[in-house]
């Protein structure tokens, strides 16, 4: 029994730096672009172009992990080198000053990134007895890893209790997130957690000897599911809904930052995975009374939703606050339910492929797309993002896009989608089904 807790402890530090990694960077990365940037023309392009990155990594990194992880190496190892080579990237990054330059680096980063996110879940699942109790105690140390990046760099707890680590250590007391620090805390962090990756405990590669199929690898076996009416409705709803989710990772916190909460805009931002917790407490309760469909929609209109209070309201810091923690309704009523949904709806030997596919749509090709059109939209409407005026004035021209692109999908999900043969109590909303969501998504930050 001591041994399998000192397992699970090993683990959850494992989770809690793969995931502070990821956060002490990833959401103040357009803060800092906006700063060295700073006069390049087209620099909204630029910020939906670095955040892309880690979208064409997440559909290509499960080709990367379904020939070497899955079937020649150790899946610590991997992760140990993926982690170790990933630091000098970020470091490197951090030296950079030509946009082009850093949006390869930050793409040869993520695609190193991304394929941990399964290896850990793999090494996890490997060391475990019984993954319904104990995946989710280590899951969610990933969570406060994230949480915690964001009140390091932000240097302070939701305004209430400073802890300026990073000032103690660099000598710069704030505008930390404007300045290269972020990255380089990340890649200091990602080679320590590199060789601490050879130390956990040894995970075999689990398809050793078998064929490598590279329509299983992405998802593409569940294409025929789509023969299915609601099924299609369903995928076409997640990939659509995944462009407008691209703007609140890309923009939410360069504009917080500017219109609210200066430099402790990614302490606030931390809310947004508080919230996540929150409600995935409150899934099975939810969708025995809800039902797929209404939890889906309600999803969706949490999105509408705070895109209007952020382009309404960017001077009322009260509801861009009640914007940031409508993330844990958005992101656990759609994903989250949507997991499930694919979980049953799919045949078992086709699940896995079903929910690569469902990730391919959202967090692959549908944020993709997202950024790209962010950042042209940006500049086509000549937002200034780097100061407060600038976003004052440019608010409701920049969220109203994904407000109304939010809505149209939640409106043509509404009219299509009825599908009886999946009724709310025929789902077991299990928390060990809940495990992969969010680029994670997970998206960012996830408890899923």
């Amino acid at each position: 029994m001591a041994s399998n807790r000192f397992v699970i402890s090993r683990l959850s530090l494992m989770m809690f730096l793969q995931f502070f990694i990821w956060g002490g960077f990833f959401v103040t990365m357009g803060v800092y672009l906006l700063e060295i940037f700073r006069g390049e023309e087209g620099l909204n392009t630029i910020i939906g172009q670095s955040y892309a990155t880690h979208n064409w990594a997440a559909v290509l990194a499960p080709v990367l992990v379904g020939l070497i992880a899955d079937r020649y190496f150790n899946a610590e190892r991997v992760n140990a080198v993926c982690h170790i080579l990933g630091a000098g990237l970020l470091w490197y990054a951090a030296t950079v000053s030509e946009p082009s330059a850093f949006i390869w680096i930050m793409f040869a980063y993520f695609m190193l990134y991304m394929p941990t996110l399964a290896l850990v879940n793999a090494i996890s699942f490997a060391n475990i007895g019984d993954p319904d109790k104990e995946f989710p105690k280590i899951r969610v140390w990933g969570t406060l890893g994230w949480i915690v990046a964001g009140f390091v760099v932000a240097q302070t707890i939701l305004g209430w209790v400073n802890i300026p680590i990073l000032g103690w250590f660099t000598g710069i007391e704030s505008g930390i997130q404007s300045t290269a620090i972020p990255l380089q805390m990340s890649a200091i962090i990602s080679l320590i957690y590199g060789f601490y990756s050879f130390t956990l405990p040894a995970t075999p590669p689990s398809e050793k000897g078998k064929k490598f199929s590279l329509a299983e690898a992405l998802g593409l076996d569940a294409v025929k599911l789509l023969t299915n009416k609601n099924f299609a409705i369903f995928s076409f709803s997640s990939f659509a809904i995944s462009i407008p989710l691209a703007f609140y990772y890309a923009r939410t916190n360069d504009f917080i930052a500017a219109v609210a909460f200066g430099d402790a805009a990614p302490s606030f931002m931390t809310i947004g995975q508080m919230s996540e917790v929150f409600f995935m407490i409150l899934i099975p309760f939810f969708i025995v009374r809800l039902g797929v469909k209404w939890m889906l929609l309600v999803g969706m209109l949490a999105w509408t939703l705070r895109y209007f209070l952020f382009g309404f309201f960017p001077d009322s810091v009260f509801l861009i606050l009640v914007g940031i923690a409508l993330h844990g309704i958005c992101y656990d009523f759609f994903f989250v339910t949507g997991q499930l949904y694919v979980e049953k709806k799919a045949p078992r030997s086709l699940r896995a492929s079903a929910q690569g596919f469902f990730n391919l749509l959202t967090y692959g090709v549908g944020m993709l797309i997202g950024n790209y059109l962010l950042g042209w939209w940006g500049d086509s409407i000549e937002l200034d993002g780097a100061t407060q005026q600038g976003w004052l004035d440019g608010a409701f021209a920049f969220w109203i896009m994904p407000a109304i692109a939010a809505l149209g999908v939640a409106i043509f999900f509404f009219i299509f989608f009825w599908d009886d043969e999946v009724e709310a109590k025929t789902i077991d909303p299990n928390v060990s089904t809940l495990i992969d969501a969010d680029p994670g998504e997970t998206s960012p930050g996830t408890v899923a």
